[in-house]
């Protein structure tokens, strides 16, 4: 018996395609893909002959596509609306290949977060080596730390992926010198590709003074003068703006358990 001769039970066809008979049934009731033989049984039967026509069909259907958008196409084919269909699915996949690696980047990057906090005590200062980071930036011009504003003025700007990489606040150096930081220059995000269109700076790459602090916010103040002290300690400079970032807001279940991190770019005096 020739390959393109066998014949195969709903059930057998759906084993073979790992699809639920129920599909098939669905299929063949709107008309979008039945059987093509029907036996002195009285039993219909697919052919093996239709199976890539049916994985095409799961194809497009994976592509996002309607069922009655495939059942248009499927019933006058044509190369041209092909072709149409397949250079627009080919732009929405690299735009989800894009999202996916952004998603990616962003696990990555809260898994090395979660990593490092888990062994940091409540309070510590060091002085770190950093790489140069690309920031995407707003200004900040809101009296008070409402999240919802903060969350509703971002995403104005920013994309919901770009947003999940964490949002950290930036000043300037004379607002911890002269204990005025209550409200930031900007806010910042550490940017996941390129843009153009958004406002950005490189946070230089260099010797930082790094200061991490758990608890709440009302434990910052003290722990930027003491950061201030270290570096005096040590005759070191410090210069450019302060960055701070959450590092864990996404694994606690207590402000007592958040973990902040302070970054101030030093030099020797």
């Amino acid at each position: 018996m020739k390959k393109s001769q066998i014949r195969l039970t709903t059930a057998q066809f759906a084993k073979l395609h790992g699809v639920n008979r129920r599909t098939l049934h669905y299929y063949d009731t709107i008309g979008l893909f039945s059987p093509n033989e029907k036996g002195e049984n009285g039993y219909r039967y697919y052919n093996i002959s239709q199976s890539l026509d049916f994985e095409y069909i799961r194809m497009l259907k994976e592509l996002n596509m309607s069922i009655s958008e495939i059942e248009t196409y499927w019933k006058n084919p044509s190369p041209d609306k092909f072709l149409q269909i397949a250079n627009t699915k080919e732009k929405e996949i690299d735009i989800e290949i894009q999202k996916l690696k952004h998603i990616k980047k962003i696990l990555k990057t809260k898994k090395e977060q979660v990593a490092f906090c888990e062994g940091l005590q409540e309070k510590e200062i060091r002085i770190e080596e950093c790489k140069p980071k690309k920031l995407f930036i707003l200004p900040y011009n809101f009296a008070e730390n409402d999240i919802s504003q903060v969350f509703s003025y971002v995403k104005e700007k920013w994309s919901i992926e770009q947003i999940r990489m964490g949002i950290g606040g930036f000043f300037s150096l004379d607002k911890i010198i002269n204990n005025t930081f209550e409200k930031y220059d900007g806010i910042f995000t550490y940017a996941l590709g390129r843009s153009a269109s958004l406002e950005s700076l490189i946070k230089p790459g260099g010797k930082y003074l790094c200061g991490y602090q758990k608890g709440p916010w009302d434990k910052l103040p003290v722990m930027y003068q003491e950061i201030l002290a270290y570096g005096e300690q040590r005759n070191l400079k410090p210069t450019g703006y302060v960055y701070e970032l959450g590092l864990n807001e996404f694994v606690i279940s207590s402000p007592e358990e958040y973990i902040t991190k302070i970054m101030i770019k030093i030099e020797p005096k």
